[in-house]
């Protein structure tokens, strides 16, 4: 009995002996930073030590933007809405969603006014023989779109109607004249300098501006902010405020990531009206496909 007993002291002893060296055992601290946004990069902003990765922390620092508003194709700077016509749209911020609502009365001079108005001007472009019936009138155009969007999985064919709003008010239409009908040369030829004329909708744009004296409102082969299409991308000129000059590196719809007059140094993903010819000389606002998920303009 003896032995027994110190046999099991000396067990205790030894148990004892291994717990006190697993207590001594250093534990080394590792900084680590809170990824809110759950796309596993860290706010070096907000950080905590511990011996153990945290719940919601990473050991990366990198992220310029940890809200979760963020994406890789960048956020639309909120500058760029000051172009717009105030006399017709209305933009707002909620979170993380923009509303573009207009009237879809343009702020320039048109042969499409009525002769009463004074912004009415006899056709300096457009061919009156080949004019569209109707005057400029007030309409409504309303879409919501994300401050950061981002490209789809696969891309979108654009439908007859609005698909984004110009810095003038007036809608931007694609480049059909009905269902599955391209514009033509010859209907073409009634637009006004602006690139636009009136249809069953009111009045609208489908063509680039034209360098005339007329026009010191909308782009003509410039840098110029166009306006928003309906997949919350800018569309802008011919020609990139990055390089001022034609980008060489667009998609397929004309768009590229780089800065523009209205972010500073920051880049993000935008589209541009692409320098060739659609018919004749007219040059095409947008004919391609939208990279990003399209919002209905209601």
């Amino acid at each position: 009995m003896k032995y027994l007993t110190i046999s099991i002291l000396i067990l205790l002893g030894t148990v004892l002996l291994i717990s006190s060296c697993k207590d001594d055992d250093p534990c080394v601290e590792t900084t680590w930073y809170e990824d809110a946004d759950g796309d596993g990069l860290g706010n070096p902003d907000v950080s905590q030590s511990a011996c153990s990765q945290p719940t919601g922390y990473v050991a990366d620092n990198s992220d310029p933007d940890d809200t979760g508003s963020s994406s890789p194709e960048g956020t639309t700077p909120a500058s760029a809405f000051d172009d717009f016509n105030t006399d017709a749209v209305t933009v707002s911020f909620d979170g993380n969603e923009i509303t573009i609502e207009s009237t879809g009365v343009p702020n320039h001079t048109s042969p499409y006014w009525d002769s009463s108005n004074s912004l009415y001007i006899d056709p300096v472009i457009a061919d009156p023989n080949q004019m569209s019936p109707g005057k400029i009138n007030t309409g409504s155009y309303t879409v919501t779109v994300p401050t950061s969007p981002t490209k789809a999985a696969n891309p979108s064919n654009t439908g007859l109607g609005a698909i984004g709003i110009a810095v003038s008010g007036a809608p931007i239409f694609n480049d059909e004249e009905g269902p599955n009908i391209s514009l033509s040369e010859n209907v073409a030829s009634g637009f006004d300098y602006g690139g636009g004329h009136m249809g069953p909708t009111g009045y609208h744009y489908h063509l680039e501006s034209s360098d005339v004296e007329e026009n010191t409102l909308l782009s003509h082969d410039d840098e110029r902010l166009v306006g928003i299409l309906q997949d919350g991308f800018l569309i802008y000129g011919r020609k990139c405020n990055a390089t001022n000059d034609y980008p060489t590196d667009l998609d397929e719809s004309g768009g590229h990531i780089s800065s523009t007059q209205h972010s500073g140094e920051d880049e993000f993903y935008h589209y541009h009206i692409i320098n060739e010819f659609y018919i004749g000389s007219y040059i095409l606002l947008f004919g391609a496909e939208l990279q990003g998920t399209p919002n209905a303009i209601q």
